[in-house]
């Protein structure tokens, strides 16, 4: 059986703009904060070439600064030849492995989702960021045309250092998009106003670079279909800019169209499991059919070979998109060609990866905690020189992750565990309303380990006696973590569990639960998605469900493009929401009544009809075995939630990098 035998349309070569792909995976452009001072760090080359040696065919890099106006160290430098060799550098360690690159041509304009205004923004008209309330200053014809001129140089540029072409990036609310939009469009000269002046921008900028650039060479434009913003881009406009746009299709090659904007539509930038799958291919596969014989890419939620073959042959796209897919598996291409699909480790569509790049400064995976390691796309990882027994108390992520990673580094692994269910918290999660892809985390890590011969002893907790009898070299304990009790929750009603942890109620809801009138209160100390998730869930039971918090907002610990989605549902659920509030008097339960005093001034409220209160709670580490195993001489090393409760990102990057450095 050949390889092209499994998927033999997405593995077949496509040409583009007289560049022939040697399949039809093409990398989305992700911005990952590995560029330092207009310079590639080695991170960032590691992260190209594992995805150009994992089998993708073509890669678009994140915005490259190439005007005036976008000179930021954190992009690649391309306004002038200064940081030619760094290009350069780029464009070889991808075709190096016989992928294709891309420069994306981007400018953010008013857009802007990070804390703060942005006070060197420019725009089409001066109307304010709906996001960060960011005003730009308006660019005049003349800036524009300069714009267009440095755009086009840079793609030239490009082009010299070995790009195969460059993607215009025309959506998500970016400037291009200000421009196309009659909400933050209202200019009255020749760049606004009817739809033939609002598209010159765009429609200038692509004859500039195919003036400059000549062909081969691609030009790839990324349009918004439907933006989500009253006055903005529907479908219908969205339909009618690509009738103006395909006057001039000999000016470029391919094109797709992406949701949402810098609006309360942020969220359908990155859809996640709490919706259907891949919900724009059929949008796109309409837009599509209007102009047949414009090579068109197909983009959004798209997580396994299946889906992409399917769009590729049921006339929706030519070539498919993936961004989240290639970070959580660079080598996703070519698992996908040997048909080991099983092997692939797939994306979860959590957006942790958004959130770390924009909160903390560089891209990273929940599911894959090797994202820019040189070795991130090999299979098998350098081995031990000196062999060790690795005892591994637990079953959740982190224990998983590093049973596997110490295994295929050579160690001898055996995992003790009290449960035949894999996953911990994980697990729980999984079984809530819009986490079921994270199943798919414990389901590889499991596979792995079992591939890679690691040792399983299940069933009952593992006691002191049990550990020493494995004659351990080392002990991970990855124990986890319990609720702790809130200060508000008086002593004994905690440790008799009348007023139940949000997780226990998970339990129960997972279990199944009979129809519970009246009101349920969240008391909301945890901030994470679980929660929310949970609340969904039971306000299918509940007449009411109200979660009350002391800080300022809901979901504070969760990125802002989850937030929008987590508000949304909870509203549409008409679930209650009542920030600056803590729980004063919980002895009148008895009488269906839940007080609430105002952590600011004080102020006293009471909840009526009330049917239950469940306490989403910080949590204490499971650490009790460490002591003991400590005292007699062993080397004890405690992770995941057991070290101290953390992120689902944080468990397993912990359980990699402590298994790797054993």
């Amino acid at each position: 059986m050949t390889a092209n035998a499994f998927f033999p349309t997405l593995f077949s070569p496509i040409d583009i703009g007289g560049v022939t792909l040697r399949n039809r995976i093409i990398h989305a452009a992700i911005v990952t904060q590995y560029v330092a001072d207009g310079a590639p760090t080695e991170r960032l080359l590691n992260y190209y070439r594992a995805r150009a040696a994992g089998g993708a065919a073509a890669i678009v890099t994140e915005p490259i600064a190439m005007t005036r106006f976008s000179r930021l160290p954190s992009r690649l430098r391309c306004w002038d030849d200064e940081g030619f060799d760094q290009l350069q550098r780029v464009a070889a360690t991808i075709n190096e492995s016989g992928a294709h690159v891309l420069g994306q041509i981007q400018d953010s304009g008013r857009g802007r989702h990070a804390v703060g205004r942005n006070n060197e923004a420019v725009g089409a008209s001066p109307l304010p960021d709906d996001l960060s309330w960011t005003v730009p200053a308006v660019l005049s014809p003349g800036e524009i045309r300069e714009m267009i001129d440095h755009w086009s140089q840079g793609a030239r540029r490009l082009q010299r250092a070995g790009f195969s072409g460059v993607e215009v990036s025309a959506g998500h609310g970016h400037l291009f998009h200000q421009f196309l939009s009659p909400w933050s469009n209202q200019r009255t000269d020749e760049y606004g106003g009817d739809l033939k002046n609002r598209t010159r921008f765009l429609t200038e900028l692509v004859s500039a670079i195919r003036a400059e650039c000549g062909r081969p060479f691609i030009i790839a434009l990324k349009l918004p279909g439907d933006d989500g913003v009253a006055g903005g881009i529907d479908l219908e406009m969205a339909s009618a800019i690509n009738t103006r746009l395909a006057e001039q299709a000999e000016d470029f090659d391919l094109w797709t169209w992406v949701w949402g904007a810098h609006a309360r539509s942020l969220h359908l930038h990155l859809p996640d499991a709490h919706g259907p799958r891949h919900p724009y291919l059929e949008h796109i596969k309409a837009l599509r059919s209007e102009h047949p014989s414009i090579a068109t890419g197909a983009i959004g939620y798209l997580t396994d070979p299946v889906e992409c073959e399917t769009a590729l042959t049921n006339g929706t796209s030519d070539v498919v998109f993936l961004g989240r897919p290639l970070i959580t598996d660079a080598a996703f291409p070519n698992k996908a060609t040997e048909g080991k699909i099983e092997d692939i480790r797939y994306c979860v569509s959590c957006n942790s990866c958004w959130r770390s790049i924009i909160e903390a400064g560089a891209l990273a995976c929940d599911n894959n905690p090797k994202v820019g390691e040189p070795d991130e796309h090999l299979v098998a990882p350098p081995s031990v020189t000196s062999r060790r027994h690795v005892v591994i108390v637990g079953t959740g992520v982190a224990a998983l992750e590093a049973a596997h990673t110490a295994a295929a580094h050579g160690q001898k692994v055996t995992v003790l565990g009290d449960h035949e269910a894999f996953g911990g918290k994980t697990r729980l999660h999984a079984q809530m309303p819009g986490g079921e892809n994270l199943s798919s985390v414990y389901d590889f890590q499991y596979l792995r380990a079992q591939q890679l011969g690691v040792k399983f002893e299940l069933g009952r907790q593992a006691s002191i006696e049990d550990v020493l009898s494995c004659d351990p070299d080392v002990v991970l304990l990855a124990t986890g973590s319990r609720s702790a009790r809130p200060e508000w929750l008086p002593e004994e009603w905690f440790t008799q569990g009348l007023i139940p942890s949000l997780r226990d109620m998970a339990r129960q809801l997972a279990q199944g639960m009979g129809r519970a009138p009246g009101r349920a209160v969240i008391v909301d100390q945890d901030h994470t998605e679980m929660t929310y998730a949970t609340a969904l869930r039971m306000a299918t039971y509940f007449d009411q469900i109200t979660l009350v918090t002391s800080r300022e907002r809901f979901a504070n610990d969760v990125s802002l493009i989850n937030r929008q989605g987590i508000l949304k549902r909870l509203f549409e659920s008409s679930v209650e929401l009542i920030c600056h509030v803590e729980p004063e008097d919980v002895t009148q339960l008895e009488k269906g009544q839940f007080a609430l005093r105002n952590v600011y001034n004080g102020a006293l409220e009471t909840l009526d009809s009330m049917t239950a209160v469940i306490h989403a709670s910080s949590r204490v580490p499971n650490d009790g075995l460490r002591e003991p195993l400590l005292a007699k001489g062993l080397e004890v090393i405690p992770i995941g939630d057991c070290k101290a409760p953390r992120s689902l990102m944080a468990a397993t990057r912990e359980g990699y990098d402590i298994a790797k450095a054993l």
